[in-house]
């Protein structure tokens, strides 16, 4: 029987959660067999991790580790530039920056209050245009699929949509197709480098989105998807250019309110509380947002 070199015993063992960091660092092209075996060596000879030898080494960065230590816990991210996605996208770059774990609290928050309770979606509502309500329904939904919960986002703002250019996708058919019959739901598109996203463009650019929302369709539509996904973050126009978001947070039966830091007035968040509720849907919460 031939005997298996170190490196082949090391890299082959059982690891709780996995795969080793030094098998993933393999794969990942990072390292190669003698620089493993170096490790492995220094590793043993100041009983260090194989992380810890590796970066002592200068064979790895950081980084490296990090992107390994994500995959063994299967919490996925992104190295800089891989995806093509846009830097807004911080919980997929930057998921360890204090701006991600106030995400990551959030998160929590809208679980506990708002998912748990049996709710599948919920409306994103920015005051005005420019307060980050796409970088937050964007970044919370990255989030959400971290956790392992099946992840949907649906961009409503047919008017000027914006999930598009976040996530590089493109101006294809999608939700105004579906509301109008022309299309089913082949055209949500899973994003393959998260674990569990999926996105709904707002679709071909329509003469009558309020309209469109307001179907009976919309709905259904919703209660189908919530047969699939544990999370539905809807993207809405801002309640400054249109009065769209009362339809989509009526639909979704809730809504959460962003508004940009030192910009929107007590008064016009107030206002726009009083519009959700009017339309039958509860205020989950507001987010005051400085990205």
């Amino acid at each position: 029987m031939e005997q298996q070199s170190i490196v082949e015993q090391t890299m082959s063992a059982p690891r709780r959660g996995g795969k080793s960091i030094g098998h993933l660092l393999l794969e990942s092209g990072k390292i190669n067999a003698q620089d493993a075996e170096r490790v492995l060596k220094a590793q043993k000879e100041q009983n260090l991790r194989f992380g810890e030898a590796a970066i002592r080494l200068g064979l790895v960065k950081e980084d490296d580790i990090q992107q390994v230590l994500a995959q063994q816990f299967d919490y996925p991210y992104l190295a800089p530039g891989e995806g093509n996605f846009s830097a807004d996208l911080a919980a997929a770059y930057q998921p360890f920056s204090p701006q991600v774990e106030a995400l990551r609290a959030l998160r929590s928050q809208l679980m506990l209050r708002w998912f748990t309770a049996g709710n599948k979606a919920l409306a994103i509502v920015g005051a005005n245009a420019g307060d980050g309500a796409s970088y937050l329904a964007a970044n919370l939904a990255i989030v959400f699929s971290q956790l392992g919960e099946r992840t949907l986002l649906i961009d409503t703002n047919m008017r000027n949509p914006q999930l598009n250019k976040l996530f590089k996708l493109g101006n294809g058919m999608g939700l105004s197709d579906v509301l109008a019959g022309r299309a089913d739901l082949s055209t949500m598109a899973r994003i393959a480098h998260f674990r569990d996203l999926t996105l709904l463009p707002a679709g071909t650019p329509a003469p009558n989105p309020a309209e469109l929302l307001s179907r009976g369709n919309m709905m259904d539509l919703l209660t189908q998807l919530g047969e699939h996904f544990d999370v539905i973050l809807m993207d809405t126009q801002p309640a400054e250019e249109a009065a769209d978001f009362q339809t989509v947070a009526a639909r979704a039966q809730g809504a959460l309110i962003a508004v940009r830091k030192n910009k929107a007035r007590i008064r016009e968040v107030a206002g726009i509380k009083d519009m959700v509720q009017a339309a039958g849907a509860q205020v989950v919460g507001a987010v005051v947002n400085d990205h």
